[in-house]
């Protein structure tokens, strides 16, 4: 453990300060880069773009963390895993929200989840164009700039703003407009912002009552499920269902939209 002052920091709170660090340090290159950015090529489908800045991003997020923490293991979006011995790991997405950053609109994000003996116990998630730095440890709480976060306490589901997204295959996201007829008029209103780590981030600051969206990945949704659970919401990974949802949301709220979307 280390003492700062007369505080002592858990080893999971080492780990969120470290990957606040890495991740304000990413974010400052890859906004360097908003408006010019140019296409690597693509994954999945035509639409699942991967830029140059992406690769870069990820190269130096990796670098920076095994500088701090020699021997971890990485799981990333662009590179394969990394297996290290020493029992902690990073999941690392270097640009959550690749479309969005490709056309120069402001919904972007770098998101960095630490992991103990493969268990995530803290994240953060850095607006890279706010500046703004989302962080939590498991079991000490979620802060937005080091400020104490918390979700909001929506009345009811008709009350409630909530964020979606969709994949990138053509068949499934057909399903998902589908599945908006039923969400949209039981809400005040839907939004899609394109970056599955920050939609997160915000039902954990109460911007957002809540959010669900299928088929992202382990990366996407990392360290932004840890800091809305700490932050209180209620949150349901793909591991715990058979629909590869992600959900979460206010309390008041959760029972009401997993119904709609589960």
């Amino acid at each position: 453990m280390t003492v700062t002052g007369t505080k002592v920091l858990s080893p999971a709170r080492q780990l969120e300060l470290v990957a606040c660090d890495v991740a304000r340090g990413a974010a400052v290159y890859v906004v360097g880069h908003l408006g010019r950015a140019a296409m690597a090529g693509t994954k999945s489908t035509p639409t699942d773009v991967v830029t140059h800045t992406d690769l870069e991003s990820e190269r130096l997020i990796r670098s920076e963390l095994l500088l701090r923490c020699p021997g971890s293991s990485i799981e990333g979006e662009e590179f394969d895993d990394l297996h290290g011995h020493t029992g902690i790991g990073w999941i690392v997405d270097p640009i959550d929200g690749t479309v969005n950053f490709l056309y120069g609109l402001p919904v972007v994000s770098v998101s960095i989840a630490a992991t103990i003996n493969n268990q995530v116990v803290a994240g953060a998630v850095v607006d890279i164009l706010q500046g703004e730095i989302f962080s939590a440890t498991k079991d000490e709480g979620a802060r937005s700039n080091g400020v104490d976060i918390a979700c909001a306490t929506p009345p009811s589901l008709d009350h409630s703003l909530i964020g979606t997204g969709f994949a990138y295959d053509a068949e499934l996201r057909a399903k998902e407009a589908d599945l908006l007829t039923k969400v949209l008029p039981r809400c005040r209103d839907i939004r899609c912002m394109g970056s599955a780590a920050l939609n997160l981030c915000w039902v954990a600051s109460g911007r957002l009552d809540g959010f669900f969206e299928r088929h992202i990945q382990t990366y996407d949704y990392a360290a932004g499920a840890l800091i809305a659970a700490e932050a209180g919401a209620m949150v349901e990974l793909p591991v715990n269902n058979a629909t590869d949802l992600t959900l979460a949301s206010a309390p008041q709220v959760f029972s009401d939209l997993h119904r709609l979307v589960g």
